[in-house]
């Protein structure tokens, strides 16, 4: 079973990477390229353009290797304050280390590390010892007193000019950073300011993924953007700039296009005139370029509104204030014309859980079957939604047992008697450890295991919130899940 795919990941490689070149060409000697999004793990992408791969930009970069080194980016504050990545639960002066190695490991230069914002922390000044400890380059970048609208100060020797000179030696300097707001416009643009100084040729670009520019604004993939950066309140919209100067309708983001009169007078500041007309031609991204079945994209973007939709209640279920980000999201849904209801497998998991009476799931699989499972006194939903799947997909028996019925005594026995659980029934973890026991010996059991990688990228509905041991479950599956914002015991989340 094979799912339906709308992106030439093949052709994105090669126009991407071709195009970087030709506007490395286009300023002489040294391309600034301020990276967004993440360059490896881009599941968003790969979710709402079906054929992107999740490591696509990272292949892109590596067939430029040669020309090109990476500075990482990271703030001083976010340093003090211990900022973690939500998506790994980790700091960002953690991530800076794994990405260095990720990088290198992958045969990506990694030139140095930029501390942004930079006061005197010292948090910032300790992690500025680990780092060149380990042999790596550290420069300080200052706050500059009027950032972004003093342009005359910022670009001076009292601005710009008091930060360190990052040294390079490639001609495409990939600026990066562990996540939003560290500094990487800032950092590109006080290196076009010192190597101007040192009469280097040097230009600036931004890589950015979303929102496409080449495609509708209300298109469902740009739809998705907003949905996937709701809680930040970014908000796409027609690029003015772009219109007046060509007569061009392209897309943008509201931050790139209130931002353009600075950089415009910067640039100006610099070099006495800026190379772009508008925050469109600054972008060199052509996944646009790569779509070929638009309705395909589509509709993978209008399930990511969705699934968004269910983060945020979720993420109101756990006690937080996301009302707001709850309103954009219905009202993005309604922009693309979709409800709850047009993912099916959110359906098939309510109507059982309401026809049961217990805690259901439901799992839509690469050729549209839907899979559902129920909790009983042995399994919860999760854990039979997996054998579920795993036996219809290996063409076994529903009624087989891939797990011999006394090994789950002590399995529970062990969970309520010795490590203190009061619900003795086996969360999805537990099944697959005890599936993977039993496929030492037993042939059905070895062929549902084998079945295991054809769940990625399966999209997975609950019809109550699930435990962290199933969530860590489904995601290392790499399940698309969402849940019902209603616990256990019945109790459901006031969303008002």
């Amino acid at each position: 079973m094979i799912m339906k795919i709308g992106f030439d990941n093949d052709k994105y490689l090669k126009i991407q990477s071709e195009h970087i070149m030709k506007r490395i060409d286009k300023f002489g000697d040294k391309l600034y390229l301020e990276f967004g999004g993440k360059l490896f793990d881009d599941l968003h992408a790969s979710r709402v353009l079906p054929g992107f791969e999740p490591d696509s930009k990272l292949k892109m970069l590596l067939q430029l290797s040669e020309h090109a080194e990476v500075i990482i980016v990271i703030g001083a504050d976010a340093i003090e304050l211990n900022k973690k990545r939500e998506d790994l639960g980790i700091t960002y002066d953690k991530d800076v280390l794994r990405l260095i190695e990720e990088y290198r490991s992958c045969g990506l230069y990694v030139g140095s590390v930029v501390v942004t914002m930079y006061a005197g922390q010292p948090a910032a000044d300790a992690f500025k010892d680990k780092l060149e400890k380990k042999g790596i380059k550290v420069y300080r970048h200052y706050k500059i007193e009027g950032y972004p609208t003093n342009v005359t100060h910022i670009v001076s020797d009292g601005g710009f000019g008091k930060n360190d000179y990052i040294e390079t030696k490639r001609p495409l300097v990939v600026v990066t950073a562990p996540g939003p707001g560290s500094g990487k416009m800032a950092t590109c643009l006080s290196q076009l300011y010192h190597e101007n100084k040192r009469g280097v040729k040097a230009g600036y670009a931004k890589f950015e993924t979303f929102p496409i520019w080449n495609i509708p604004l209300k298109h469902p993939v740009n739809l998705a953007y907003e949905a996937a950066t709701a809680d930040l309140n970014d908000v796409n919209m027609i690029d003015p700039f772009h219109l007046e100067a060509y007569g061009e309708t392209t897309v943008n983001y509201n931050r790139d296009i209130e931002i353009f009169p600075v950089l415009n007078a910067v640039f100006e500041e610099i070099y006495g005139e800026n190379p772009y007309k508008s925050p469109t031609d600054m972008g060199v991204n052509m996944v646009g370029n790569c779509i070929f079945d638009d309705e395909v994209v589509s509709e993978a973007s209008r399930m990511e509104i969705i699934r968004r939709y269910y983060k945020a209640l979720k993420t109101m279920a756990e006690g937080e204030d996301v009302e707001n980000e709850i309103y954009k999201l219905e009202l993005l849904m309604k922009q693309a014309k979709i409800t709850t209801d047009n993912r099916k497998v959110t359906v098939a998991a309510k109507e059982r859980a309401a026809k049961l009476g217990v805690p259901t799931a439901a799992i839509e699989l690469a050729d549209g079957t839907i899979i559902t499972s129920k909790t009983s006194e042995l399994l919860g939903a999760s854990a039979a939604l997996i054998l579920n799947a795993l036996k219809f997909l290996g063409g076994l028996d529903d009624e087989a047992h891939l797990i011999a019925p006394n090994a789950f005594e002590p399995i529970q026995e062990l969970k309520t008697s010795y490590l203190g659980a009061k619900n003795p029934r086996l969360h999805s973890d537990e099944v697959l450890i005890a599936l993977a026991l039993s496929a030492l010996n037993d042939n059905d059991a070895r062929i549902a295991m084998e079945q295991l990688p054809k769940l990625s990228g399966c999209q997975v509905h609950t019809s109550d919130m699930l435990s962290d041991a199933d969530i860590k479950t489904f995601k290392k599956l790499n399940v698309d899940l969402t849940s019902e914002p209603i616990y256990t015991n019945g109790e459901t989340i006031d969303k008002r």
